[in-house]
């Protein structure tokens, strides 16, 4: 399953480093389709465009302060992942709140970076989140699994895993989503491969996939949409550096 994803990987890391003016390009182009996509699956009613233009520091008339908060969060929780790698910072569930205060900031400061304090169900799905007493625990054995088995797996295992085990916990009583695909990503840029961007055309699926791995244990098909939104992710690169 991996063999054609590491083979591209190894053409990509033959190229680096990028030139400063190459991977603030792709950081760009980045930055755009992964806050356009990561949000519109969450409901924000920005268009790409519009995403782009909340991104250079102007409003778009027409549309809720929500919209344009959540699109600056989430470029700046991007910042912070990669700011993680840059540090070589342990995973942690300080670091998780962090990237979930990012993503709430100006929207629901109280709840930001906070475990939530009410049970919650996941409309759409047959997974039951764990009730809100356990969730210490259960992020707790989280990190725990991560220490001690995560280096056993594949990267994109690995990132899958963390992603699926994130949002069936589902710590926040909102933010959820993105914070889960930030902390998947966070393991993909770690290792060295391009970021998942779950697109907005793949909703369905993406949700389908997460619910047969949380209420059914069935990873392969979330795991075949991590890698083909992998290889998706190349495409920039292989444009930009002709690999």
């Amino acid at each position: 399953m991996f063999k054609v994803i590491d083979g591209l990987k190894n053409k990509l890391d033959q190229k680096r480093p990028l030139s400063d003016l190459m991977s603030k390009n792709l950081q760009e182009y980045l930055i755009l389709h992964w806050t356009y996509h990561s949000n519109a699956i969450e409901g924000n009613a920005l268009r790409l465009l519009e995403t782009k233009v909340v991104l250079e520091g102007i409003a778009v008339g027409g549309k809720k302060l929500k919209d344009h908060f959540e699109v600056i969060n989430h470029r700046d929780a991007i910042y912070y992942v990669e700011d993680i790698i840059k540090k070589e910072e342990p995973f942690s569930e300080w670091q998780i709140c962090n990237i979930h205060q990012l993503i709430l900031k100006n929207i629901d400061d109280d709840n930001a970076g906070r475990y939530r304090q009410q049970n919650v169900l996941i409309s759409g799905t047959t997974n039951t989140p764990p009730d809100y007493t356990l969730l210490n625990d259960k992020m707790a054995q989280l990190v725990d699994w991560y220490n001690t088995q995560a280096d056993l797996m594949h990267p994109i295992e690995r990132a899958a895993k963390v992603h699926a085990d994130f949002v069936g916990i589902h710590p926040f009583i909102d933010g959820n989503g993105c914070t889960s695909r930030l902390l998947m990503n966070l393991e993909l840029l770690k290792a060295g491969y391009p970021p998942c961007v779950i697109t907005i055309e793949n909703y369905l699926a993406y949700h389908e996939a997460l619910d047969q791995w949380m209420a059914y244990g069935k990873t392969k098909s979330f795991i075949q949409l991590v890698v083909d939104g992998v290889l998706e992710g190349f495409k920039p690169y292989q444009f930009v550096l002709e690999i």
